[in-house]
């Protein structure tokens, strides 16, 4: 059986993490086909709550097993995101398997480990400037993930004046390169809210 998967994304730069969602299907031997609609592209405008974007997606049609839904905590507990989602799923889609992915607080933190993707991004993978990444067991503690990261990508271009004012205007393609770069088997494996990520899609993949 092809599980058939719906991933909808807090943003179009985090729809990266489908190529980790069929990686992930395929460490387990699961086929999956996984649908990432871009809801802007429809005529009617689609709202920015989980609820909203399922709607949209349910009106589109297609057959689904599970959904994939991604949320930043941001500032609050990731329970509350789980649960906001969970709800939301129950009320706009009733019986569609889900699993919540909830980065704790911003998706970004699961970009700040790997020095040597982060250099390549920054278009100098031979710079030596320390970069002073966090360690896994306390990245997830960062107050702002989002400044923290694009710094570390200047820091780690050498870039200034208007070369870093044209890199700073790129973040979000750098930011979706270095989701595509994810390395799954790397330092992100040491943090809690991936795990439970991946936890929770082997659970629910391995369940059809």
């Amino acid at each position: 059986m092809t599980v058939r998967v719906l991933f909808l994304s807090e943003g179009s730069s985090d729809q990266g993490l489908v190529s980790h969602v069929e990686g992930i299907a395929a460490d387990q031997g699961v086929p999956v086909t996984v649908s990432a609609p871009d809801l802007r592209w429809l005529r009617s405008a689609v709202g920015h709550s989980v609820s909203d974007k399922l709607r949209a997606a349910r009106e589109l049609g297609g057959p689904y097993d599970v959904a994939v839904v991604q949320r930043d905590a941001d500032n609050g507990p990731p329970e509350v995101r789980k649960a906001e989602i969970t709800e939301a799923v129950h009320t706009q889609w009733p019986g569609l398997a889900h699993v919540p992915v909830v980065p704790v607080r911003m998706l970004e933190a699961w970009l700040l480990l790997d020095e040597q993707a982060i250099r390549e991004v920054a278009g100098n993978p031979r710079g030596r400037v320390p970069l002073d990444l966090p360690k896994p067991t306390s990245v997830e503690r960062i107050a702002d993930p989002k400044q923290r990261l694009k710094e570390t990508l200047a820091k780690a271009s050498g870039c200034k004046g208007r070369r870093l004012t044209e890199l700073q205007q790129r973040f979000p393609r750098n930011r979706h390169r270095l989701l595509d770069l994810l390395d799954r088997d790397g330092p992100v494996g040491e943090i809690p809210s991936w795990r439970t990520f991946v936890s929770d899609l082997t659970v629910a993949l391995n369940g059809f």
